[in-house]
């Protein structure tokens, strides 16, 4: 249990350093260019992934801290019910990192902050952060798992 709750840990610790340097750094809706397809642009996410809600009058910030707390210790749960699955555990791991560093910034900021911008041409997609990178590798790493628990299956079964 301890090697999984130090790679959320780890992730929630990279997840705010790398926060607190797009905050320390980086003007609020002023793009850096990084590469020709990504820029450094600090901005404050108040509602949820794609920026789900975040023209809410405030109550956004409330609900998705307590969201995120309440998924946490459910993951924590299943985290211990599901020792013996490393991949699951991983991922889960990653999610929780993820929640966790998201989940901080809205009691402090009352908003996610968000910093990656990946684009092409005049095209962006969404503005990111490490936690959202590290949810979304966790349940991808989760869907991974399930197929190969799946295709594994089907094919001693027969």
């Amino acid at each position: 249990m301890l090697r999984y709750l130090a790679i959320a840990t780890m992730t929630l610790l990279l997840d705010q350093l790398s926060k607190w340097s797009a905050l320390s750094y980086l003007q609020l809706g002023m793009p850096e260019p990084v590469l020709p397809f990504m820029n450094w642009l600090l901005l404050f996410n108040p509602g949820a992934a794609f920026s789900f809600l975040a023209q809410g009058s405030g109550w956004q910030r409330w609900f998705f801290t307590i969201l995120g707390l309440v998924a946490s210790i459910y993951i924590l749960i299943l985290l211990r019910k599901n020792l013996s699955e490393k991949l699951l555990c991983i991922a889960l791991s990653l999610i929780l990192g993820g929640a966790l560093g998201n989940g901080l910034d809205r009691i402090m900021y009352g908003a996610v902050v968000d910093f990656i911008d990946l684009h092409y041409g005049n095209w962006h997609w969404p503005a990111f952060n490490i936690a959202d990178s590290a949810i979304c590798i966790g349940a991808a790493l989760i869907i991974l798992g399930e197929l190969r628990k799946a295709f594994g299956k089907s094919t001693h079964s027969h």
